[in-house]
């Protein structure tokens, strides 16, 4: 299903003689300075801060924000189970609510609709990138602007198209992304007060001293992964290549195929690691068997939604017929950076085959 490729021990090699050189081994040490800088520097980002994990970052993104505790946390039911861990991590409670059918993610307009509609206090809301498709971020400045209440994006697959704005972005750095370092990830956001507050509750809640001033967890990345991730983006526009080649592949393959659908712009403006095919309704069951017994990987990324996970079952959701229809349609295919042409044109021949068969 997918075969990550990180930077090779003699492309991180330097990184760790320095490491090596230095004896300084985390708590923002020279190496996580410059990988943080060098990324600001790529996204254009005002303030950036590099963490330990992704769920670490969203949930201390919500926690600088001071959402009333047990208030509930506006979230769409598609996504993964790290969204709602990290709410519950923050004290908040997540409210499951459902997507745009277009672009499957949630969109400021109806978080303002349903404010109205909400079954309690409403202290944070977590819009999501879905496998990294673009979101025009700066509508929910307006949002949070109008309404103060907290904002934190699940940008975790975004990292080719994330567009810096004053709410933070989470990008998940885990091996599993496009740009990996194994794991960790960075906040970006244009509110250097904000990033600021993130960085002290990342820190055991200490800011220029060693009391802790306030809530807090240990988030912070370590010089080593900061040197895969140096490492990383020396690469990353061949790794990027090598992403865009495979989207083509399927995009080639798959794009005229009546019923079979690809994310927009997929291939052509923006990369992901994942690969997911919108499939005609009622043909899931054909495709998955005709391409387990090619002995194909495939993967349904976020199962049933996550009202369907036995850990959220049990939170308050609204109706959910989008979720529940790009459930039963949506379908992950083999995608690394070395799957070669040939695999990709059997792959897409098996699932075409299948479809036909209907």
């Amino acid at each position: 299903m997918a075969r990550p490729r990180l930077p090779t021990a003699d492309d991180i090699l330097p990184f760790l003689r320095e490491i090596d050189a230095n004896r300084w081994y985390s708590n923002n040490g020279p190496l996580s300075q410059r990988f943080q800088e060098a990324l600001r520097a790529r996204i254009a980002s005002g303030h950036l801060v590099c963490l330990a994990n992704a769920t670490l970052g969203l949930a201390l993104a919500l926690m600088a924000q001071k959402p009333p505790k047990g208030s509930l946390c506006m979230m769409p039911s598609w996504t993964f189970a790290a969204s709602a861990h990290a709410a519950v991590l923050a004290g908040l409670v997540p409210w499951l609510v459902d997507v745009d059918p277009n672009t499957q993610q949630f969109l400021p307009e109806a978080a303002a609709e349903l404010l109205r509609h909400a079954p309690g206090k409403v202290g944070a809301i977590m819009p999501v990138m879905p496998f990294g498709s673009p979101m025009r971020v700066a509508n929910w400045d307006r949002f949070k602007s109008d309404t103060g209440i907290a904002v934190a994006v699940d940008a975790a697959a975004a990292f080719d198209t994330l567009m810096p704005s004053r709410v933070p972005a989470i990008v998940s750095l885990h091996a599993t992304k496009a740009f990996g370092i194994g794991e960790g990830c960075f906040i970006t956001s244009d509110d250097g007060a904000l990033i600021e507050e993130i960085v002290k509750r990342a820190n055991f809640g200490f800011a220029n001293s060693r009391e802790a001033a306030s809530p807090a967890l240990n988030g912070k990345l370590s010089e080593y992964g900061a040197a895969v991730g140096l490492a990383a983006l020396e690469v990353w526009p061949y790794t990027r290549a090598a992403y865009r080649r495979v989207a083509t592949g399927y995009r080639r393959s798959l794009g005229s195929i009546s019923g079979v659908s690809l994310p927009n712009g997929f291939g052509e403006q923006w990369i992901s690691s994942t690969v997911n095919v919108g499939l005609p309704p009622g043909s899931m069951d054909r495709a998955l068997t005709a391409l387990m017994e090619a002995g194909i990987g495939i993967r349904r990324w976020w199962g049933g939604g996550l009202h369907r996970h036995a850990a959220f079952e049990h939170f308050p959701r609204m109706p959910l017929p989008v979720t529940e229809a790009l459930v039963a349609t949506q379908l992950g295919l083999p995608c690394w950076t070395d799957l070669p042409d040939e695999a990709i044109s059997r792959i897409c021949s098996i699932l075409v085959d299948a479809l036909r068969a209907g």
